[in-house]
């Protein structure tokens, strides 16, 4: 995941810096999985560092920890305590509990998680369906 501040919003397969403006990406974060390589990660450090990124983030969810870069001058420069870490450039915590990560923005709200999101969606429909339904009872049509 990456944020670049000053470039539009939108999906892309990956973030072409010279295609946006030169723009680099202010903040990145990755979160591993089973097959992310070393060399790979290093690869990528590297790439962020030379680019101008000012923070990286890696979430190990198996391990559940966190690691933190933050630009100081030409180098990312690692955080030592990391849990209850607030972004520089956003504002957002991010704290560790048995659970794995939580992310807390600057307003103190938590960070709904896709399965949350993604039961939050149905069961909006399931209400929109319902009340379709008893508009369709009613004798009205609630397309109109």
């Amino acid at each position: 995941m990456l944020i670049a501040f000053g470039r539009p919003k939108g999906h892309r397969g990956s973030y072409m810096q010279w295609r946006e403006a030169g723009i680099a990406p202010q903040v990145v974060m990755e979160v591993l999985s089973p097959g992310n390589r070393p060399g790979e990660l290093i690869r990528k450090f590297r790439f962020y560092e030379q680019f101008g990124v000012e923070e990286y983030y890696i979430y190990d969810p198996d391990q559940r920890t966190l690691d933190v870069w933050i630009r100081a001058g030409e180098a990312l420069q690692p955080t030592a305590d990391t849990n209850g870490f607030v972004s520089p450039r956003l504002g957002t915590r991010f704290e560790l509990d048995d659970s794995g990560l939580r992310v807390v923005d600057p307003e103190g709200r938590l960070f709904r998680t896709y399965l949350e999101l993604v039961g939050d969606h149905e069961r909006e429909r399931e209400r929109a369906d319902r009340l379709a339904e008893r508009l369709r009872a009613l004798g009205q049509d609630p397309e109109a």
